[in-house]
């Protein structure tokens, strides 16, 4: 089968013929049908993040937001069978920590990021495999486009459930969001579909409009204000601050004026992750944040007993996260559009459909 392989950190991708994977006795092998092309991706390509211990290795497959058909099962899986339309978490559980117990597998123990460990292969390629499918897959409803839920995996999952779960969005409350990629838009359309007041914040008009078409009711374009945290506060009532405030980059500055942006008793959401300039590591104003009573929060993936929220919202109208989706692609245009993401100029979310 053909499948987009890594060659080593900032080498080009490849498309190469490999071997089919193997169905273990507790997973499944699901048949690519879309799969959302993600600056996670991109970061690991160019060799970030071994800070947290990812470090990919030459004859990986990327890959980590899909939605497929079954078409293998293994002997031990009961919950699914072929032809089943299904997707999954990007940060696959093993069901059985204190974490998964608690309904929280998407911080499991034992959690295996797909898409970024040779033993886990992800799904830029024609099929893919999904261990502990059981605990892990998720039922997609036939009504749905594949290409529509492709972002569930990591970006639009991510900002779903630091929104909805992490932090306390409440109809009326002021809400930032900084940086409008792919999981920045998320935030946007979640936050407002729970009633917030969203504040967009970006240098790219056009991400700035789609905010707007999202859900945004104020924008704020950092390269025209001299400080973005009180440009964000003067939106808010009497320029108290916003209630949420989202950094969506993982940049340095972005996560400072995502802290500075919030009033007293505020809370900060962290969906963005670093890159090699921050090392995983920014300086963040602890005093303030002590007599402010301001909350730090991260939100990493979803755990997949979330999912039905997601498509409840969805048929309800709540939310549609195929609005974020703005380009679709071929197998083999992949690498370009990895490529392009590190000029951090493409819209929305873009998603591979054709295998």
């Amino acid at each position: 089968m053909k499948a987009v392989v890594f060659q080593g950190a900032g080498e080009p991708l490849e498309i190469r013929d490999v071997d089919r994977p193997d169905c273990e006795a507790n997973g499944v092998v699901v048949e690519t049908e879309a799969c959302g092309i993600c600056r996670s991706d991109w970061h690991a390509w160019q060799g970030d993040w071994d800070w947290i211990g990812l470090i990919p290795t030459p004859g990986l497959i990327f890959g980590h937001e899909p939605v497929g058909r079954v078409v293998e099962v293994g002997a031990d899986v009961e919950r699914f069978s072929e032809g089943d339309l299904v997707t999954n978490p990007f940060n696959l559980s093993d069901g059985t920590c204190p974490y998964c117990r608690e309904g929280r597998a998407n911080i499991c123990e034992k959690s295996v990021p797909m898409g970024f460990v040779p033993f886990q292969q992800g799904a830029f390629a024609e099929e893919y495999p999904v261990r502990n499918a059981d605990q892990n897959l998720v039922t997609v409803p036939e009504s749905v486009d594949p290409a529509a839920v492709a972002g569930l995996g990591c970006r639009f999952a991510t900002a779903f459930h630091g929104v909805v779960h992490r932090v306390d969005v409440t109809p009326g409350d002021w809400v930032a969001v900084h940086g409008c990629g792919g999981v920045g838009l998320s935030a946007v359309h979640v936050a407002s579909a729970l009633g917030g007041n969203v504040i967009a914040i970006d240098v790219v008009p056009e991400k700035l409009e789609l905010a707007r078409e999202l859900g945004a009711i104020e924008t704020v374009d950092p390269e025209g204000v001299d400080d973005v945290p009180q440009a964000v506060k003067a939106h808010t009532e009497k320029s108290r601050g916003v209630d949420v405030s989202i950094d969506a980059l993982g940049i340095a500055e972005t996560v400072r004026n995502s802290i500075d942006s919030l009033g007293k008793g505020g809370q900060h959401l962290q969906i963005g992750m670093t890159t090699s300039a921050e090392g995983g590591e920014v300086s963040v104003p602890v005093d303030t944040m002590v007599t402010d009573e301001r909350e730090f929060y991260g939100s990493y993936g979803m755990p997949p007993n979330e999912y039905d929220e997601i498509f409840k919202m969805m048929d309800g109208g709540k939310i549609d996260p195929g609005r974020i989706v703005t380009e679709t692609c071929s197998l083999e245009d992949v690498p370009d559009v990895l490529d392009r993401l590190g000029e951090y100029d493409t819209m929305g979310i873009p998603v591979c459909t054709e295998f």
